[in-house]
C-alpha cells in the first residue's frame, strides 16, 4: 500500500518524511511546478508543545536547529504614532525559535528520496471508488487511483469534499502583503522602527504587522476588518494606494513599509472553517492541517499541520495491519487538538479591538 499525499506544504511533508522514516511507501503530489515556484510565506515560530515535536518525530531536530534566525523573538508594539508601548527583546532561550518557511520546507524536500513529491500535479476533483479507493484527476486530463488518500491541500482543498461539506468563510479581515529587501540599507527608518523580530502597530480596525527576516527583508502585512469586496480586481498601484489611505496620518516609518514595496501588493482575505469541524469516519480518506481545520492566522496553524502530519504517519506505522484503526485514533486526536486551539482567544479581538493597541500590550504583559 502507497500513502498518497495532495499537497508539499509543510503538514503535507512532514507526514511524507515520517512514513518514510518507518519504510511505508508514500508519493506526494503539488500543483507546484517546482519548489521555487513561488515565495513560501514568511518566518515561523516553532513551538515546543507542537511543531517541534513534530520536527523530532521526523528525525530533523538538528537540522531545523540550524536554520533558526537568532535574535527573530523579539516583539515591539507600537502606536500609530511609533511610539513604544512595549520592547520584548529576545531573551536567548530559543522557547519558539524562529525560521523561515521557505527554509523549513526545502529541509523537509531534501530528507525525502527524489521523486517523492510529484511536481505540476494540480488536483482538479477526487471521486470515490468504493471499498476505500479513490480517483484523482489532475490538470491536463490525467487520473490516478489510491487505496489512501491525505488531503494536505490547504483551505480550498480537493480532497475535503470526500469527508465534509464544509467551505472556508471570510472572517472580516482582508490583509496587504508586501516585501522591502536589504532594509537596514535602503529603508534605515522602516528597519529600525521593525526592530530585530516582529513588529505590530495597532489601532482599532487595522494594523500593521512585521517581521525581518534573513539578509534584512522587512515582510509586512497591513490588516485591515474590510468587507470581503473590498478591492476586488484592482490592479496594484490600486491596492497600494487605497491600503496605504487606510493609515493615513500614521508616522511615515510605519507608511513607508506598505507604500515602498520592492514587489507588488498581494491581497490576501482571512478565511476560516467553522469552530470544531470534524467529520464521520470515511474508508481510505482523511485530512490535515488547513484542509481540516483552518483558522484565522494566529501563529498555530503550521506547527498544528505539522503535528498533524507526524502523528498521522505514526498511527499507520503502529497499526501496520488495520489502516481504519490507524486514521480513526489519528482524527480523533486530531478533531480535540483543533478543538481546544479554536477555544482559545480571539486574537483579532485583542490585536484590533476597541482598546488597541494597550490590549496587545496587556496580552503579552500578562494582565
Amino acid at each position: 500500500m502507497t500513502v498518497t499525499i495532495i499537497g508539499a506544504g509543510l503538514g503535507g511533508l512532514v507526514l511524507a518524511r515520517v512514513l518514510h522514516r518507518h519504510g511505508i511507501p508514500v508519493e506526494v503530489h503539488e500543483a507546484e511546478a517546482a519548489p521555487s515556484a513561488r515565495r513560501q510565506g514568511g518566518m515561523l515560530d516553532i513551538h515546543p508543545w507542537n511543531g517541534q515535536p513534530a520536527l523530532e518525530a521526523a528525525g530533523l531536530a538538528d537540522g531545523f536547529r540550524e536554520l533558526v534566525l537568532p535574535g527573530r523573538e523579539s516583539t515591539r508594539i507600537v502606536d500609530r504614532d511609533g511610539t513604544v508601548l512595549l520592547d520584548r527583546p529576545d531573551d536567548g532561550t530559543g522557547e519558539r525559535p524562529e525560521v523561515q518557511r521557505g527554509d523549513l520546507r526545502q529541509l523537509l524536500l531534501d530528507s525525502l528520496p527524489p521523486g517523492t513529491v510529484h511536481w505540476g500535479h494540480k488536483v482538479t476533483g477526487v471521486r470515490a471508488l468504493g471499498d476505500g479507493g479513490h480517483e484523482v484527476s489532475l490538470a491536463g486530463g490525467g487520473s490516478f487511483v489510491t487505496s489512501l488518500l491525505v488531503g494536505a491541500d490547504g483551505a480550498w482543498s480537493k480532497v475535503r469534499p470526500l469527508v465534509s461539506s464544509a467551505v472556508p468563510e471570510y472572517i472580516g479581515v482582508t490583509v496587504v502583503e508586501t516585501f522591502l529587501f536589504d532594509g537596514d540599507v535602503r529603508y534605515p527608518a522602516a528597519a529600525k522602527v521593525v526592530g530585530a523580530g516582529a513588529l505590530c502597530a495597532l489601532a482599532p480596525g487595522k494594523g500593521i504587522v512585521a517581521h525581518r527576516e534573513s539578509g534584512g527583508t522587512l515582510h509586512t502585512y497591513a490588516q485591515l476588518f474590510k468587507p470581503q469586496d473590498w478591492l476586488a480586481g484592482a490592479d496594484a498601484a490600486t491596492v497600494t494606494a487605497r491600503a496605504a489611505e487606510e493609515f493615513d496620518g500614521w508616522a511615515p516609518e510605519l507608511t513607508a513599509l506598505i507604500t515602498d514595496s520592492d514587489t507588488p501588493p498581494v491581497l490576501r482575505r482571512l478565511r476560516t472553517l467553522p469552530a470544531g469541524h470534524r467529520w464521520a469516519r470515511v474508508p481510505g480518506v482523511t485530512l490535515l492541517g488547513d484542509a481540516a481545520h483552518l483558522m484565522p492566522p494566529n501563529g498555530e496553524g503550521a506547527n498544528l499541520a505539522m503535528l498533524d502530519g507526524a502523528e498521522l504517519g505514526q498511527a499507520l506505522a503502529t497499526h501496520p495491519g488495520d489502516v481504519e484503526a490507524a486514521l480513526a485514533a489519528y482524527e480523533q486526536a486530531m478533531f480535540a487538538r483543533a478543538a481546544a486551539e479554536a477555544e482559545g482567544e480571539d486574537i483579532y479581538v485583542i490585536m484590533f479591538g476597541d482598546d488597541a493597541p494597550h490590549s496587545m500590550v496587556a496580552m503579552l504583559a500578562g494582565e
